[in-house]
């Protein structure tokens, strides 16, 4: 016998095969089925089963809610899609089933949960289309709405991703994939994802523009395509991120010196010493940031060190100002020994995904900005 619970159950389900659904049941995610072995054997948790009728059995394993980021953080590690279907409907207020709908679908590149994250470093989900000359690319960070894309010649894509070291590649499934690190997640999609029409017309219905002229990409088809299939990814599977996405960043390869994986393992940027310790790297020498914001840009300026001169002065100029004026200096330091993540915190407001406490720690960060802009003006 098939109850109406089970039914709904495989009805969502049908629409993630991909995933691990947990199904969420008063105060546990359930899972059911290939899920349910697959929950038990890799997290460690009882495997039980119920009566389904006919002699029949259904495989069952189950997680609290309030430990819901722990056993994600574990799924995710492992490599696997995660569906969150949640109650969305009062359970005294209905008179049958409960409504219930996938409300997320955690992947590695679309990850919120702090126990997921590196504060001082971004997790991009990125997308590469290539016709064989050139290639386009595109990659967003929807924990601090950072929206990017470039085209440039094909034989730099490679060099190009190992900068980045995107969490999740998304690909054709027609194209061949890209050579990336063991520790990317590639995921392949229909090949419509990258159409070049399709693409432009998600960017365009997303921003709610006629042209994107105004983004710095509207004469780059590979591109537009890389970046369409980024923003359309993540409509289905997100439901509140595309609204914290506002703007689109076209940026050149040109302007900054390209240094392939092999330069910059050489030069231990991010990881040092034969078994690539993070610790024993430059990054790791050099941070002596306050703020996991500035722990990112000084991760950034290492990996794309600039060719433009007058930005290396202005840069240069900035730093001799700190360097001299040693008491502002100070002051500005002790103030932002309070500051949080500000570029988190606010995303998690605009997803409606904050807690008390982030909201808290958001207020603090706030409270030192009228102070450090004085000092610096």
């Amino acid at each position: 016998m098939t109850t109406p619970a089970r039914r709904q159950y495989l009805r969502l389900k049908k629409q993630h095969r991909d995933a691990v659904m947990l199904f969420r049941m008063g105060d546990f995610y359930e899972t059911f089925d290939d899920d349910a072995r697959t929950l038990s054997r890799e997290l460690d948790i009882a495997l039980t089963s119920r009566s389904a009728g006919q002699g029949k059995r259904i495989p069952l394993a189950g997680i609290p809610y309030h430990a819901l980021d722990s056993y994600l953080a574990r799924l995710i590690k492992k490599g696997y899609k995660v569906a969150i279907c949640e109650q969305v409907s009062d359970p005294a207020l209905s008179k049958g089933i409960v409504d219930r709908e996938v409300v997320r679908v955690v992947t590695p590149g679309t990850v919120i949960e702090d126990s997921l994250l590196d504060n001082k470093a971004n997790n991009y989900l990125a997308a590469a289309y290539s016709d064989g000359n050139d290639a386009g690319i595109a990659y967003v960070d929807i924990t601090t709405s950072e929206f990017a894309t470039s085209q440039f010649p094909a034989e730099y894509l490679d060099v190009e991703l190992a900068r980045l070291s995107p969490a999740e590649l998304l690909v054709s499934e027609a194209d061949p994939s890209p050579e990336v690190e063991s520790s990317v997640t590639v995921t392949t999609v229909e090949p419509e994802m990258f159409h070049r029409e399709w693409a432009k017309d998600t960017l365009l219905d997303h921003f709610g523009v006629a042209s994107l002229e105004a983004y710095g990409c509207e004469n780059l088809p590979l591109a537009i395509r890389a970046a369409g299939a980024v923003v359309e990814y993540i409509s289905r599977t997100q439901k509140t991120a595309l609204s914290q996405i506002t703007t689109l960043r076209t940026y050149s390869t040109l302007t900054y010196m390209v240094l392939d994986p092999q330069t910059r393992r050489n030069l231990e940027l991010f990881e040092g010493g034969r078994w690539g310790d993070t610790r024993a790297s430059l990054y790791n020498v050099l941070d002596r940031t306050e703020t996991p914001m500035g722990g990112r840009l000084l991760r950034r300026w290492l990996g794309q060190p600039l060719l433009d001169l007058a930005q290396l002065r202005h840069r240069q100029d900035s730093v001799s100002w700190f360097h001299r004026s040693s008491m502002r200096r100070e002051r500005i330091l002790a103030l932002l020994e309070s500051v949080s993540d500000m570029e988190r915190l606010m995303n998690k407001v605009r997803g409606f995904n904050a807690l008390a406490r982030d909201l808290l720690a958001l207020a603090a960060s706030l409270e030192s900005a009228p102070t450090i802009k004085e000092i610096l003006a």
